[in-house]
């Protein structure tokens, strides 16, 4: 764990004025309106699909750009977003650093420092008062958790609290570069959903391919991700396996390994959170992690925390057999 990590993890007061709150004010009518807007629009363009795709405005362009634009802004969440800037599973050099800032936003999920303190408010309190979004925070009764489910995967975002980026993200807030690439997060929104649109106009030269181009890789492919991000947080907390010790209820859930590049380990990763591989056992396929390991081997990425026996064996629920 980073040492920045490690100081937000901690929940000791200092000896003056002790932690900074968990939230810092609410959002704008504006800014709560964007979220309304980049969370409904997409989602309503995925429910489209269906007709859509059964009978006209699919082609070749469009899932190919859609295939394109999915791996490259899920990969900017799953390994930059996640692992790198919020749990420091690796080290990486200038240019790795703004492209995963960039391609992350790409992905329509809020700028590189909200989605970090998000992210790390929630392994502090994960699954405890304070998780902004835990799928068990209603109770466990059934219709709590159909409440919980709702919320966890999607009804947190509504909510106007801001998380407290001094509190759980000082060090990114540090980095003057990285600040200057996060007030550009309108700009990386606008990119993500227009240019499919430019390259499937120009590819096909018609503005029907730039509109189904859009469509397709830009807004069914952002809600797409979105949902399979937000599963991590609903579903990966909810059912699964649990190899690991965890203090939470997250689990690993292996159908959604695939599309989430490998996030759905999910009690592999709580169990062991700075950890760059989540997929540890043997025939988990964790896509992140080959590209981790690729950076690794072309000099772009050191100091990665990979898995070995001693770290498996320290958070493993039964004794583990390497």
């Amino acid at each position: 764990m980073t040492a920045a990590t490690e100081s937000v993890a901690s929940e000791a007061p200092s000896a003056k004025s002790g932690p900074k709150p968990l939230t810092e004010g609410s959002r704008s009518w504006l800014s709560q309106l964007s979220v309304y807007v980049f969370v409904i629009v997409p989602f309503i363009a995925l429910i489209a699909a269906v007709p859509a795709a059964w009978g006209w405005g699919l082609g070749w362009t469009d899932v190919v750009l859609a295939l394109v634009f999915y791996v490259v802004s899920g990969l900017g969440v799953t390994v930059g977003f996640h692992r790198y800037f919020t749990h420091g599973s690796f080290k990486a050099n200038r240019g790795v650093k703004i492209a995963l800032a960039v391609s992350g936003m790409l992905a329509v999920q809020g700028s590189v420092v909200t989605w970090v303190a998000d992210h790390r408010r929630h392994h502090a309190y994960s699954d405890r008062e304070g998780d902004p979004h835990s799928p068990w925070r209603f109770g466990s009764s059934p219709a709590a958790l159909a409440k919980g489910f709702w919320h966890a995967h999607m009804g947190w975002l509504f909510e106007r609290d801001i998380t407290n980026s001094e509190r759980f993200a000082p060090d990114l807030l540090k980095d003057r570069e990285l600040i200057r690439v996060d007030r550009l997060f309108p700009l990386w929104t606008a990119i993500g959903l227009v240019l499919p649109a430019v390259l499937g106009g120009l590819i096909s030269w018609s503005w029907w391919g730039a509109f189904t181009a859009f469509f397709w890789a830009g807004l069914v492919r952002a809600s797409f991700l979105h949902h399979i991000t937000w599963s991590v947080n609903s579903i990966c907390h909810m059912i699964g396996e649990r190899p690991f010790k965890s203090r939470d209820k997250a689990a690993n859930f292996w159908p959604l390994a695939i599309v989430s590049f490998g996030e759905s380990w999910h009690n592999s990763h709580h169990a062991d959170p700075t950890c760059a591989r989540h997929g540890v056992l043997r025939g988990q396929l964790d896509i992140s992690a080959r590209v981790i390991w690729f950076f690794e081997k072309v000099g772009w990425a050191w100091k990665v925390r990979w898995p070995n026996e001693k770290r498996l064996a320290r958070i493993a629920v039964t004794e583990y057999k390497g």
